[in-house]
């Protein structure tokens, strides 16, 4: 026997026999802890109220998170406009559980609320990553700020500018334009273009898509050509 050979991992042979356990299946392993355990994910939805943030989320995650939602007086609507919520609700899709985490922030005029809860999460992860019994951690970071820009506007707003610039180191921030079937395809474009001048104009960082490997398929790299097009960098919602 030679030296190589003799740390070679054995496939199993044909008949009855135990499941291989060498570490090729160390895929499968991961993957289904992963499904075991589930994913969380939180989404920041940042704009102002009367945008469709709500609808957006309900649609994309085909879930209602205002089930238990009941009218509010005048008072409470107007405390409620100038405070962070949170909805939380468990999914399933194909036997992978999802935590799905939204919060919902309105743009203030001060943006240090905003920036002191994302660092509030990040610290509360560390804490937990760092503590003696992390079997069951919930991963409560922010992992993505949709900002809804209003569409009857002439581009950013000052608002608009300082509240993205202080989300971009913190977060992937990506800008929505809503409401965007009040405009005409013309305008449409016309926003979208005045949105990435100002947006690269103030050096706002938004989330790009990454870049595939070189070593790709040719219709991979295609499909990611297509889709950075797609949605380069301001949404249409």
């Amino acid at each position: 026997m030679t030296t190589n050979s003799r740390y070679k991992s054995r496939a199993p042979r044909s008949g009855k026999c135990l499941q291989y356990v060498g570490f090729a299946t160390l895929p499968n392993q991961v993957h289904r802890k992963s499904v075991k355990k589930g994913f969380d994910f939180t989404l920041m939805v940042a704009g102002e109220s009367g945008l469709g943030k709500s609808t957006l989320v309900n649609s994309l995650f085909f879930t209602d998170l205002n089930k238990d939602r009941k009218l509010l007086n005048a008072e409470e609507r107007i405390n409620r406009t100038v405070e962070i919520t949170k909805h939380t609700v468990d999914i399933e899709e194909k036997g992978v559980k999802l935590r799905l985490t939204i919060v919902d922030t309105p743009v203030f005029a001060c943006w240090r609320p905003v920036t002191d809860y994302i660092d509030q999460q990040f610290e509360q992860y560390f804490r937990d990553e760092s503590g003696l019994n992390r079997k069951n951690i919930q991963d409560s970071r922010v992992h993505c700020c949709l900002y809804f820009i209003p569409p009857f506007g002439h581009g950013l707003r000052p608002v608009d500018i300082e509240f993205m610039k202080a989300l971009q180191d913190k977060v992937n921030v990506v800008p929505l334009v809503a409401k965007a079937d009040c405009l005409t395809p013309t305008e449409i474009r016309k926003l979208k273009d005045r949105l990435r001048e100002e947006i690269e104009k103030n050096g706002i960082k938004i989330y790009q898509f990454p870049d595939c490997d070189s070593d790709e398929d040719e219709d991979i790299k295609q499909q990611d050509k297509e889709l950075k097009w797609r949605t380069r960098p301001t949404v249409t919602l």
